[in-house]
Order: structure tokens, then C-alpha cells, then sequence
């Protein structure tokens, strides 16, 4: 892994990644075209810090309060959709690779900037071996893994007396295949092709065991105790997907803003669509969405780091609750970049203009496990109405 030119602290971490926005925003059509984010945005986001932001301080890491964190990941994707969700990947998984064992972490954190990328869809099975596991199979989805230095891959073990364990392994990308599949509409240069694992022996230390961590439980004891690696894994994924949302629906705004000076409203009266009534329902409805979805991520916030300064446990209502806000900031996300979307005319479907890039990204978005707004949204309607939630990943 290459050296890193990032400064020790996150103390201007969010102007530093400001100043990036030009150049990734310059990247942003080759990233889609080539289906991963240019080497000159991801070597300028690495020596930005913003990998460091949730690895351990000991490695020299920032440990970065969650508000300045979705901040600056959704600055990123203001410029790129696909920089910035590549980043969000990144640098949360680094968060999930702080919480395996300890001898884990030293083998992965031989620097602060290392890329990780991870998914957690169990393609793969794993066999018990003398001293660990051979995994064999596929992991899909695993953004930014062309420039990961490691593979978190999750996998199917099976147990004796019950259904399979689901685990995390860390794997060196140089033990892994890639599989060059990322073909798709939305987040294309996000680069999330299938990472192959072929007979593979993982050391019993570089296992972490999903359904305990999502309880609570994980084996790192230097972090066990730190209050910011409490913080519940799927509340942070949620909480960091949604900054991509925000970003993009920021971008959108932005690019309607710019456009509706320049051009007119085909078939009318007027030379310049910013002076149409149409136009003016239009951007204050997307504006108000957009809004709104702000301060659903500013109230999960303030309740994610709320517990984490106090260490009060969650409630289950609480948990589903911020999956339920990601979900539906999303949503409205969504929502106000179709608006923009559908009032930009026939000349915003050209690759050039970027709003047909962002509608994409924002609809690829929200299909995302840790932000489908129906599936999250029932969740938090069977804990108002009382009945079981069935599934560990709360």
C-alpha cells in the first residue's frame, strides 16, 4: 500500500474534501464510463484522510464524530455519486474491521489509509478448517474492491445443532478474484463488481461472527470499551447511505439551479424556464423534500451520538426508528431528484448534462438493503404496532 500524504487530524477534514470537489466532479463521466472511480480521485481522497475516519486513533486513525462524517461523505457525492458512495463503502467497512480481534487489526491496519471494502451478502461458504476456514464463493456488491487493499467477505458456516452462521472473514484482495460484472444504470462507476474467493484459508483470528456483533458483541478488546465503536453497525450504515442520498439530492438541486437560467421551456412562451410558474412549484417542492430529509438525518444523528456519549443501550424502537429515517430521507431524496429529473427537459437525457446521472444514482440508491424505504418502514410499523421484529439486523 502506497504511502499517504493525509494530515494527522480531522480538524479540517470537511474543507479539505471541499477543495477535491472540482477535480472529482471533473472525473465523474470517466468514472462512469470505465465503472470505477479514476486513480486520480481515489489517490486525492486517500491523501484527504477521509479513510481515516473511522479506524482506531493507536493506528493513527481520526475516529471522526458521525456528524462530520455524514457531512463530508455527502460532500463527496455532491461532486460524484459513485466517489462518494465508493468512500462511504471504504471507509465504513474500516469501521466493521475495528471490531474483529485485535491480531486481525494489526494484520489489516499496517497503515491508516488502508481501503477495505466488504459486503454483507453471504455468497460464499466456509468450512471449518485446523486453525480457521477455507472459504470458496462469491461476494457481489463489493464496491471500490478494484482499489481495496482488503476484503471483508461474508460467508455461510454450518453448525451442528442449528441453521448456518453467518461470518465475517478478512481477506488480502491478493488472495481474491474480481469479477469484471458491474454493468448497471445506477452507481456505475462505484466499480462494485463480484469478488471470488477459491479455496481460500482464513486464520480463526480474522473471523468476526455477524448475528453477536449485531447484538452488541465483538471480540476487538482494545475497542470494546470505546464508546465510538458502540455505535450499532446497521444504524451506521443506514446512517451513512443516507448522506449519499442527501448528497446527491443536493447535486440535483444545484444542476436545476444552474440550468433554468440557460435555457427556455420548449413549445412556450418562455425564453427562460427559472420564469415559469411550473418552474418555481417544481425546485421549492424538491427544495422542501430536500430539506426535510436534512433534518431526518440531523435528528438520527443527535440520537446516535447522543448514546454513544452516554452509553444508554438502545431500544428496539429506537433502532428501527433510525433505520425507518435513513429509509425515508431516502425516499424523499428520491423524490425531489425525480422532480428535478422530469423538469429538465429533453436535453438533460445527454451523458454531458449530469442530473441524468444523478436521477440514476439516486434510484440505484434506494434500492439498497440498508435504505429500502417500504422494508424499513415496516419494521418501525411492527414495533409502534406492538408485533416481533424477525430479523437480527436491527
Amino acid at each position: 500500500m502506497a504511502g499517504s500524504s493525509a494530515p494527522g487530524t480531522d480538524t479540517d477534514l470537511l474543507a479539505r474534501v471541499r477543495e477535491l470537489r472540482p477535480l472529482i466532479r471533473s472525473h465523474s463521466a470517466r468514472a462512469e464510463r470505465r465503472r470505477r472511480v479514476t486513480g486520480e480521485v481515489a489517490e486525492a481522497l486517500r491523501d484527504s484522510g477521509i479513510l481515516r475516519m473511522n479506524v482506531p486513533r493507536h493506528y493513527g486513525g481520526y475516529q471522526t464524530p458521525l456528524r462530520t462524517q455524514i457531512d463530508v461523505l455527502s460532500e463527496v457525492t455532491a461532486a460524484c455519486g459513485s466517489a462518494g458512495y465508493t468512500v462511504m463503502i471504504q471507509a465504513g467497512t474500516a469501521f466493521v474491521a475495528s471490531l474483529f480481534p485485535d491480531e486481525a487489526q494489526d494484520d489489516i491496519f499496517t497503515g491508516p489509509d488502508v481501503r477495505v471494502s466488504g459486503t454483507l451478502v453471504p455468497g460464499a461458504q466456509a468450512v471449518p478448517v485446523d486453525g480457521g476456514y477455507t472459504v470458496t464463493g462469491k461476494s457481489p456488491f463489493a464496491t471500490g474492491c478494484q482499489d481495496a487493499d482488503w476484503h471483508l467477505l461474508t460467508a455461510l458456516a454450518d453448525t451442528p445443532d442449528g441453521p448456518p452462521e453467518l461470518l465475517w472473514l478478512a481477506i488480502p484482495m491478493a488472495d481474491l478474484d474480481v469479477l469484471d460484472d458491474w454493468d448497471v444504470t445506477g452507481l456505475t462507476g462505484s466499480g462494485s463488481n463480484t469478488v471470488v474467493a477459491r479455496d481460500v484459508h482464513v486464520p480463526a483470528h480474522r473471523v468476526l461472527p455477524v448475528e453477536p456483533l449485531m447484538a452488541g458483541t465483538f471480540p476487538s478488546l482494545r475497542n470494546n470499551a470505546d464508546p465510538f465503536y458502540r455505535m450499532p453497525v446497521m444504524q451506521l450504515f443506514s446512517a451513512w447511505t443516507a448522506s449519499t442520498a442527501l448528497g446527491l439530492a443536493r447535486a440535483a438541486l444545484a444542476e436545476f439551479r444552474d440550468r433554468i437560467h440557460q435555457r427556455g421551456i420548449t413549445y412556450t412562451f418562455y425564453e427562460r424556464q427559472n420564469e415559469a410558474t411550473v418552474t418555481h412549484l417544481q425546485f421549492a417542492e424538491a427544495e422542501m423534500k430536500a430539506r426535510s430529509a436534512r433534518l431526518l438525518a440531523a435528528d438520527l444523528v443527535e440520537l446516535m451520538e447522543s448514546k454513544a456519549a452516554s452509553g444508554e443501550p438502545y431500544t428496539t424502537e429506537e433502532r428501527v426508528r433510525i433505520r425507518a429515517q435513513a429509509g425515508y430521507l431516502a425516499r424523499l431524496c428520491k423524490e425531489a431528484g425525480d422532480l428535478i429529473g422530469s423538469a429538465s427537459g429533453a436535453s438533460s437525457l445527454y451523458h454531458e448534462v449530469p442530473i441524468q446521472r444523478i436521477v440514476r444514482d439516486l434510484n440505484a440508491l434506494s434500492l439498497h438493503a440498508f435504505v429500502t424505504p417500504a422494508t424499513n418502514l415496516e419494521l418501525y410499523g411492527q414495533v409502534l404496532s406492538g408485533v416481533d421484529v424477525r430479523t437480527p439486523f436491527v
